[in-house]
């Protein structure tokens, strides 16, 4: 990708309105509130080392110049006169420097995450360039923020009511044919990997073992069916495609999609009744998936009958445990608040969260925007004139009833730091400039990137330590 095309168009204009003197644009990157009180920071890295850790060239100057004309009908907007300069100055790596907070790190909303600034003062109007870019850092951070909200609300019900606590497969990635792009799937699916090891998305490791210094392969899965299968040949024929299915994964883990028909029947009768035995004698759970109708009402019926064909025991906490050859996992209609409910409802009816799995997908890499948590870089500090300035937005809005207040929207001010109270753990933005006591930390803000050049290159297992 040409990095000088990655940028709104509007902002090629920006270098002319700034002060004429303007020596320094500084900003800063922060959740403003919404879906989630904190954040799970992620895919900085991916963005420096995918888009700005390679030079610009004199064929991208010239592409540019002809796109940009194009968009404007007009030669006096885009100027190649400042891409020569950091071609010829900087190698073609725009001169900015970037600090953030480690990626995997659990920050509340409303404080700094990220800031950047020109490095050189004849640049100044790169640092907002810049923006539109590093703002999509919003889709990772949601996702991953997301995803480990997901993990808490699981690891809560396996602790009240399960011996089995551990969390990494109870909710997999299903969602790689419900996201915009493969980009995308890449992104958010290394995203859930942060909390997470099931997924049936396969380019979120891909993205991981190219951009995160591992040799691990993150995202595992089972063998597993679609209604393809299940449904290949015909109704009568459902029973002999199971039989099959055991027949071929005699041993470990395989999961199969069981209401092409009828799921209530296909749990009484063929996998609790005639292929009961041959379930039993596995080494390996089978997994029975429902596809279709209310996932509460339809679980509550699926454990029923399942109870009753195989039995169950209860635990030490007093919850009902199916054989360790037989679990269920839901695909269907599965979202953070659906996710609650069902746990909700399965443990006032004394079953034990160890039972299920989840499986996730729009919901999970497309059911988010930018505004869930409303990220936004804004500038906070200045420098023309031969002096520092700081810089606030405080816009006055108007409500539903016609009253006059303060936006969220306000901005921050000044060159921030970010610091941990050494006792009560608190994480809280000041400007750098402000006098605080020795209780609070140095900054958790680290140097990342420099004029082109990566100064952290995080590890993904440092990443899921952190997130953890």
């Amino acid at each position: 990708m040409n990095a000088i095309l990655l940028s709104d168009a509007y902002k090629y204009s920006h270098h002319r309105f700034y002060h004429p003197n303007t020596e320094k644009i500084y900003s800063y990157l922060e959740s403003r509130g919404g879906a989630f009180d904190e954040t799970v920071f992620f895919g900085l890295q991916y963005i420096l080392k995918t888009y700005l850790s390679k030079p610009i060239t004199k064929a991208d100057i010239d592409e540019a110049e002809w796109i940009m004309n194009g968009v404007f009908g007009r030669p006096d907007v885009f100027e190649r006169a400042r891409f020569e300069y950091i071609l010829e100055k900087h190698g073609g790596f725009f001169p900015v420097r970037i600090k953030a907070v480690p990626e995997g790190s659990v920050i509340p909303f409303r404080n700094v995450l990220m800031t950047i600034e020109n490095t050189d003062p004849n640049c100044s109007w790169v640092t907002n360039f810049l923006e539109s870019l590093l703002l999509q850092l919003w889709y990772p951070t949601t996702v991953a923020t997301l995803s480990r909200k997901i993990r808490l609300i699981i690891t809560k019900y396996l602790q009240e009511t399960s011996e089995q606590t551990n969390t990494d497969f109870m909710l997999n990635d299903f969602g790689f044919r419900g996201v915009s792009s493969v980009e995308s799937a890449g992104i958010g699916g290394a995203a859930h990997l942060v909390n997470f090891r099931g997924s049936d998305n396969v380019v979120g490791s891909m993205l991981i073992h190219q951009f995160y210094n591992t040799k691990t392969v993150y995202g595992l899965s089972i063998p597993a069916t679609e209604h393809s299968i299940c449904t290949q040949e015909g109704e009568a024929g459902e029973l002999e495609v199971y039989r099959r299915i055991l027949a071929t994964y005699p041993d470990g883990m395989v999961a199969c999609v069981s209401d092409s028909f009828d799921i209530f029947r296909a749990c009484r009768e063929y996998w609790g009744g005639t292929l009961k035995e041959d379930i039993l004698k596995r080494n390996g759970a089978l997994v029975i998936r429902p596809d279709s109708g209310d996932p509460t009402r339809t679980l509550l019926e699926v454990f029923k009958i399942l109870f009753e064909q195989f039995g169950s025991t209860l635990n030490s906490k007093g919850y009902r445990v199916l054989p360790p050859q037989v679990r269920v996992i839901q695909g269907d209609g599965v979202n953070i608040d659906s996710i609650q409910e069902i746990l909700e409802t399965l443990k006032n009816e004394g079953i034990a969260a160890e039972n299920l799995a989840f499986g996730m997908g729009g919901k999970l890499l497309q059911g988010v925007n930018r505004d869930t948590m409303n990220f936004a870089i804004k500038c906070s500090y200045t420098e023309y004139d031969g002096m520092g300035r700081s810089v606030i937005k405080t816009p006055v809005e108007m409500d539903a009833e016609g009253n006059l207040q303060r936006s969220f929207k306000k901005s921050k001010s000044g060159q921030l730091v970010l610091l941990q109270h050494q006792s009560t753990g608190e994480i809280k933005t000041f400007n750098a400039l402000d006098i605080v006591g020795p209780a609070w930390s140095e900054d958790l803000l680290v140097p990342v990137f420099e004029n082109g050049r990566l100064l952290e290159d995080w590890t993904f297992e440092g990443i899921r330590e952190r997130a953890m």
